[in-house]
């Protein structure tokens, strides 16, 4: 049984409450390893054209309001 396997079948074991407080805790998690992923992106200059593309679009006048 791989691990994977065995979070499912723990999971799918957890009380109403126990959901409840694990999707709190794995939305904290992923958004915290979304964030750390992100960071090491733009510290690697990976979005580095997007921004250029974006600041460009703004002068050039192409960016409205909402």
């Amino acid at each position: 049984m791989s691990t994977v396997d065995e979070i499912e079948a723990a999971v799918s074991k957890l009380s109403r409450q126990e959901l409840s407080a694990f999707r709190t805790w794995f939305s904290e998690f992923d958004a915290a390893a979304w964030d750390k992923q992100f960071e090491a992106d733009v510290a690697a200059g990976h979005l580095d054209a997007l921004a250029d593309e974006a600041i460009r679009d703004l002068r050039e006048g192409r960016c409205t309001d909402l």
